[in-house]
């Protein structure tokens, strides 16, 4: 249990870095979103493209792997979807506050899973993460936009605009261009293949300032039912889940191992941008992702233990 919770360490240290930054005004505020736009931007699409250009796809086991995602993504969102009849009867949850509920519960940080699996397992484990993307990116954003339309009077999205959405997607982008490269043989020119490394390396510590920079000790201190639903959701039930639909389809070894991290990873941050811009409670949302954020630092090496000393004895 030591061992792993030294090799978060780092990860988690780059994040109160971050924070510390902006709290100190070393970092000027409106650099930050700069620096953030860059990450999702440049840095992000270029890491995943070059992971999956030198990965061994042929060594994983894509069925079972890529329907154990799909079906906790699924079951997740149906559970959240279940839980709003009764949270808006008993204590009055509006849609906006649900919205963020549902968001903070179903999205993943996906940069903070990034950086515990290439520290722990390398370039290996970094295409499985990328794998995950490939997978999960286009049904949360979409189903994301669902809900946030559904529970919003006033910030209507049409199918052309929620498809666009996906489509501009610049993660998806460099997924697809990976797995592409990949898959056809092509050989791209070396200079091309180091500009691509050299940017993809700044991916992880400049996403990981940026996500500490992000948080919010004001909100986070501001607890609520609704608050602690999203922490719920997001930090126990859905790595259950993952395990379960994992064990279900029999993953097992590193491959269970990084879709455990998956499912334990906090929210990612974006979804605050969509809850202040189509109607969701964008507060919430900061404090749910901030006290998340926090709870994973423990919560994450837990589940990664019992995911590498139980979970192949399970199946």
């Amino acid at each position: 249990m030591i061992e792993v919770f030294e090799s978060i360490i780092p990860v988690f240290a780059i994040v109160i870095l971050g924070f510390a930054l902006r709290k100190g005004g070393l970092v000027p505020a409106d650099n930050w979103r700069a620096v953030e736009e860059l990450c999702f931007w440049i840095f992000f699409p270029c890491l995943l493209a070059m992971t999956l250009i030198k990965a061994d796809l042929g060594a994983i086991e894509f069925g079972p792997y890529t329907l154990t995602l799909i079906f906790t993504v699924c079951s997740v969102a149906i559970l959240t979807l279940v839980s709003w009849p009764v949270l808006h009867r008993i204590w009055g949850t509006t849609g906006g506050q649900f919205s963020t509920i549902f968001q903070t519960t179903t999205r993943w940080h996906g940069f903070i899973a990034l950086a515990i699996v290439i520290k722990l397992f390398n370039e290996e484990g970094a295409a499985l993460i990328a794998v995950s993307f490939a997978v999960m990116v286009p049904i949360l954003q979409v189903s994301n936009i669902l809900v946030l339309t559904a529970f919003s009077a006033n910030h209507r999205l049409s199918p052309l605009q929620i498809t666009k959405s996906v489509i501009v997607n610049p993660i998806i982008w460099g997924v697809s261009f990976g797995l592409f490269i990949n898959l056809t043989g092509i050989s791209l020119w070396q200079p091309v293949m180091t500009m691509f490394d050299l940017l993809g390396r700044a991916a992880l510590g400049a996403s990981l300032l940026v996500l500490g920079a992000g948080l919010s000790l004001k909100a986070a201190l501001k607890p609520s039912r609704e608050l602690l639903v999203g922490v719920f959701g997001k930090l126990i039930l859905t790595p259950v889940v993952m395990a379960g639909w994992a064990l279900w389809f029999g993953v097992s070894g590193l491959a269970l191992t990084v879709l455990i991290v998956c499912a334990a990873v906090p929210t990612a941050m974006n979804g605050y941008l969509f809850a202040k811009k189509m109607g969701g409670d964008a507060e919430l949302y900061a404090a749910t992702s901030s006290i998340q954020t926090a709870l994973s630092f423990f919560t994450i090496p837990v589940f990664l233990w019992l995911a590498q000393n139980y979970g192949s004895g399970l199946i």
